[in-house]
C-alpha cells in the first residue's frame, strides 16, 4: 500500500511537470505533453489515473483562475471553481476509460480518449491535447504527422511505452534542429494592440480614427491585408461599415477585424472584412468561450444575450484572393476547429484574440504556441493579432 501511494505521488508530480512545461507558452516545449499518456497508463488504479489526469490538466491550464477572476472582476475563488469545472470532463474521460487489462485494451481505450477530448461535445473543453505537439515533432508532415504522433501516443500506453519514452527526446531534438519558424503570408500584416479592456467597448469616433491610423501605419503604401484583434470594432453596424469604407477610399488595403453582430436574442462573435468597396461579415465564431460567452442553456431557460456557437460552420472563408482558416480566441485552445479547417487546404491561418483579461498569465502565449505548431505541421502561413 505504501509503495502504491509513493508511486502515485511520483506519477502525479511528473504529470504536473509535463503539463506545466508542455503548456508553458513556448512552442518548442509542447512535446513535453506527449509523455502524459505513459503516466496515465502506469497508474495502478482508476482513482490514480484520475488524479494523474487532474495534475496534468490543472498544471497546463494554471493561468485560468486568475484570468477568470479578472474577466468577471470577481474573487479568485470564482476562477478556481471555473478551473475545476473545466478540468472535470478531461479527468472523467481518463478515469472512466482507464483499464488494468493488458493486450490491446489499453491502447484501444486511449485512442477513444484522444477522440473524445478532441471533438464535441467533450472536446469543447479539450485543452492541453497532446496531439497539438505534432507540428513540433513532425513539421511539414501534415496529416501524416498527426497520424504519426497518434501512433506514438498509442505506443506509450503499451508495454513498450517506456522504450518509446526514452526514444522521444531524440525525436524532439531532431525536430528542433529541423526548425518550426512561423511562415508569414506575403502582403498580410497582423497588428497587436495594447488597449486593455477598452477595446471594443470604447465606441467613440476618436477610437475608430486611432484604429484607422494604426491600419495605415501597418499597411504603408503597398497592397496589404491588415488583421486587427478580436472585438476591435465593437458592434458591427451600417454606420461603422460606412465610416471604414470612406476611410479606405483611394487605398488598396483590406482590413480583417473582430466585431460583434447583435440581435434581440444574442450575438455572433465575428471577423469582418472591409475595403474601399464596403464591408461584410467574413466569419462567425464556431466555438465562443463556454459560460462567459456561449451559454447553451439559454434556449431552455428563456434567457438571452449569449454568443451563438456556429460549431462546424464556415471552416474556411475567402478574403483578398486567399482561402483562410479563421480562428478566434478560444478556438485556438481546442483541437477540432483547426483540424476541420485544414481539411479544406487553406492558404493561410488567421488567428485573432482579445486577451486583456489574461494579464500576468500565459494563456495568450499558449494560443500563439499552438497556432505555430499547427502552422508548422501543415506548412500553412500564419497571421496573428492580439490585444492585451
Amino acid at each position: 500500500m505504501r509503495r502504491e501511494v509513493m508511486m502515485i505521488a511520483v506519477l502525479v508530480s511528473l504529470a504536473v511537470f509535463v503539463g506545466a512545461v508542455g503548456w508553458s507558452g513556448q512552442a518548442y516545449l509542447l512535446p513535453a505533453a506527449t509523455f502524459f499518456p505513459l503516466l496515465w497508463a502506469l497508474s495502478p488504479t482508476r482513482i490514480a489515473a484520475a488524479v494523474v489526469a487532474a495534475g496534468y490538466f490543472l498544471a497546463a491550464s494554471r493561468g485560468l483562475p486568475a484570468g477568470v477572476a479578472q474577466f468577471f472582476s470577481a474573487d479568485l475563488w470564482v476562477g478556481l471553481l471555473f478551473w475545476i469545472a473545466a478540468a472535470s470532463s478531461f479527468i472523467a474521460v481518463h478515469a472512466v476509460l482507464w483499464t488494468v487489462w493488458g493486450g490491446w485494451a489499453k491502447p484501444a481505450r486511449y485512442l477513444m480518449v484522444l477522440g473524445l477530448t478532441a471533438f464535441p461535445p467533450l472536446g469543447i473543453t479539450g485543452w492541453a491535447h497532446p496531439l497539438t505537439a505534432a507540428g513540433i515533432l513532425f513539421p511539414g508532415w501534415g496529416w501524416w504527422g498527426l497520424l504519426a504522433l497518434t501512433a506514438v501516443l498509442i505506443g506509450l500506453v503499451t508495454r513498450i511505452g517506456p522504450a518509446i519514452a526514452i526514444a522521444l527526446p531524440g525525436l524532439w531534438l531532431w525536430s528542433a534542429a529541423s526548425g518550426t519558424n512561423q511562415i508569414l503570408p506575403e502582403g498580410w500584416r497582423g497588428v497587436d494592440l495594447e488597449m486593455g479592456a477598452s477595446l471594443g467597448r470604447d465606441r467613440s469616433l476618436q477610437r475608430q480614427r486611432d484604429l484607422v491610423t494604426d491600419v495605415r501605419q501597418a499597411a504603408g503604401t503597398r497592397e496589404t491585408v491588415v488583421v486587427l484583434p478580436e472585438s476591435t470594432l465593437g458592434f458591427w453596424t451600417p454606420t461603422l461599415e460606412r465610416f471604414w469604407r470612406n476611410e479606405l477610399q483611394g487605398t488598396h488595403v483590406t482590413v480583417v477585424a473582430g466585431a460583434a453582430v447583435v440581435d434581440a436574442v444574442g450575438y455572433d462573435n465575428v471577423m469582418v472584412a472591409i475595403d474601399a468597396h464596403g464591408g461584410r461579415v467574413l466569419y462567425r465564431e464556431r466555438m465562443p468561450v463556454p459560460v462567459s460567452m456561449w451559454r447553451p442553456w439559454e434556449r431552455w431557460t428563456g434567457e438571452t444575450g449569449g454568443a451563438r456557437a456556429s460549431l462546424f460552420a464556415n471552416p474556411v472563408v475567402e478574403v483578398a484572393g486567399r482561402k483562410i482558416a479563421p480562428l478566434i480566441c478560444y478556438e485556438q485552445l481546442v483541437l477540432w476547429p483547426i483540424l476541420q479547417s485544414m481539411l479544406y487546404r487553406p492558404d493561410a491561418i488567421v488567428l485573432i484574440g482579445n486577451g486583456w483579461w489574461t494579464t500576468g498569465g500565459n494563456i495568450i502565449a499558449i494560443q500563439r504556441a499552438s497556432a505555430k505548431a499547427w502552422s508548422a505541421l501543415f506548412g500553412v502561413p500564419l497571421v496573428i493579432s492580439f490585444n492585451t
